[in-house]
């Protein structure tokens, strides 16, 4: 097996500086990356590179550079990346420290390509906003109002502006002309996510599709709560039936325009196959933008569900090599368009969106498959079949055992075996020498499902660890034999720096500081304007 390259600060900065096809993997925690990261990597946290890495970089013959804070993870990621088949796997020398300490400059935050983006858009095509104190005046007022929730139906649930109504981002297109012919004449359009972007990206589609008295939601339910109003919980409002023949027709009038203005490029079946043919070849990526439900009842094979809006939301979790074959697909045209659209603008080169949809696909006499496949994180197969899967009891009635966690820390403090140390699995052959020095000792490791413990179990064999025994079914299953769990960050002697916080988790301080660093980036372009 061919060993990992290093590369040098230089080195990466010349790779940077000379537009390669290069996927750049950040391999520590998404808190640690949140906090500071090269521009341009995309946070796969180690642990996940089993389960993530064949989706983000599909291609295995790309040239993959790998970094962590001081090189250590880094290098057995890319251990892992080898026996996964990724061939020319670089690690950068002194991790994300030495880059610093060379005088390089760093970023931060999660999505930046797109959160950037977004405030680029707001700059540049001036679109309209409303702050929470103006609409939850004309709330009060008993105005028409249409508030458009455009986060994902998961999100909503937990919390949305109140009378809000889920529309992810990806559906507004072809959803609004019935929203707006239910709600009538005159009605007020409020755009709203969890902060900017999705709010900003949405209000600008209907501020382009001619929609007039159109606003998004200034700092969307951050702001809402910063001004001291309350968040509605449990909403149900999420329902999206089948759009009309007069709302199918106005979206699709809106994607016709969007294609000739703005370049999409269409394939069909047929050429869609022989984009498909060249994954051998090249990196890949096929992505079905409907809703989940739909996606189930029957996509095309070999695409990914990843829905419209948090593909433009999320860019750089679903595109791992900029320049790769993308190929956005729906039902007809409209929301693969509409998506195709902004991947053109956020400057990815060699975007598609298939014609027809998956109607085209079935018209041209190929099947379509249902339900969410079923693709095992890789390894995981063959630890199942050498590893020691424990039940519940087994590990109950086997006090002398030392019990491990290696999930995140919001998960180990949201619940886990009692006695349980929290031994994260990025960290994990760095730091359990430190708990269990004694390959004999007995050893048990856990996680949340199965998937991770299963895993890290296989590690510990391979370190030598003689009686290593995995939770079969994690914590989960642990739970449904009625066995009591332990909460808390339980023996965890410094504050955890692997997760970000999120909604209602972030502090008020933490939300302001946020909000101003989404704003921030928009400055860059005001002075161009």
């Amino acid at each position: 097996m061919p060993m990992a390259s290093s590369i040098s600060p230089k080195g990466l900065n010349d790779l940077l500086d000379s537009g390669s096809s290069v996927a750049l993997i950040d391999v520590r925690e998404h808190g640690e990356f949140n906090s500071s990261h090269i521009a341009g990597f995309t946070s796969l946290p180690r642990r996940l590179l089993e389960l993530e890495m064949e989706y983000l970089v599909p291609f295995p013959g790309v040239r993959v550079v790998v970094c962590d804070d001081d090189g250590r993870r880094a290098r057995l990621a890319a251990s892992t990346l080898e026996r996964m088949g990724y061939g020319n796997v670089s690690v950068l020398e002194g991790g994300v420290n030495r880059w610093t300490t060379d005088g390089y400059p760093t970023e931060w935050g999660m999505n930046v390509p797109s959160k950037d983006f977004g405030e680029r858009v707001e700059v540049v095509h001036q679109v309209p906003e409303m702050d929470a104190d103006e609409l939850h005046a004309r709330v009060r007022r008993g105005e028409r109002l249409v508030i458009l929730d455009t986060r994902t139906p998961e999100e909503y649930a937990r919390f949305c502006i109140p009378g809000g109504r889920s529309v992810p981002g990806g559906e507004l297109a072809l959803r609004v002309t019935d929203i707006l012919r239910e709600a009538g004449e005159g009605a007020t359009v409020v755009v709203n996510c969890a902060g900017r972007t999705r709010s900003i990206i949405g209000t600008r589609a209907l501020q382009r599709m001619g929609l007039a008295n159109v606003y998004g939601l200034k700092n969307g339910t951050s702001g809402w709560v910063l001004a001291g109003l309350e968040l509605e919980t449990g909403a149900g409002r999420v329902l999206l039936p089948p759009p009309s023949r007069e709302g199918l027709a106005a979206a699709e009038g809106y994607a016709a325009r969007l294609a000739a203005e703005d370049g999409v490029r269409y394939v069909d079946a047929s050429q869609l196959q022989s984009v498909m043919g060249k994954a051998h070849e090249e990196p890949v990526y096929l992505v079905d933008v409907r809703t989940l439900e739909e996606y189930r009842a029957g996509h095309i094979p070999g695409f990914r569900w990843f829905p419209g809006g948090q593909a433009v939301q999320r860019s750089d979790d679903l595109v791992g090599v900029r320049d790769g074959a993308i190929v956005f697909a729906c039902d007809g045209v409209a929301r693969s368009t509409v998506t195709a659209s902004w991947y053109l603008q956020m400057g990815y080169p060699n975007v598609h969106a298939l014609h027809g949809g998956t109607a085209a696909w079935r018209a041209a006499g190929l099947p379509l498959e249902t339900g969410i496949p079923d693709r095992p994180p890789f390894g995981l197969e063959e630890a199942r079949r050498t590893v020691r899967l424990a039940r519940a009891a087994e590990l109950k009635d086997d006090e002398a055992r030392t019990v491990i966690f290696v999930d995140t820390s919001r998960e180990f403090a949201a619940g886990h075996v009692p006695g349980s140390a929290w031994v994260p699995r990025g960290w994990l052959e760095v730091r359990v020498v430190n708990l269990v020095s004694n390959k004999d000792a007995p050893l048990a490791v856990t996680c949340s499902d199965g998937v991770a413990s299963c895993l890290a179990a296989a590690t510990l064999a391979g370190m030598g660890y003689r009686d290593v025994w995995a939770l079969d079914g994690g914590l989960a299953a642990w739970t449904a034999a009625g066995f009591a769990t332990e909460r808390g960050l339980t023996g965890v002697m410094a504050p955890p720096n692997d997760v970000v916080p999120t909604g209602p988790d972030r502090g008020y301080a933490d939300m302001m500081h946020y909000l101003r660093w989404e704003e921030d980036l928009g400055r860059k372009y005001q002075v161009v304007q």
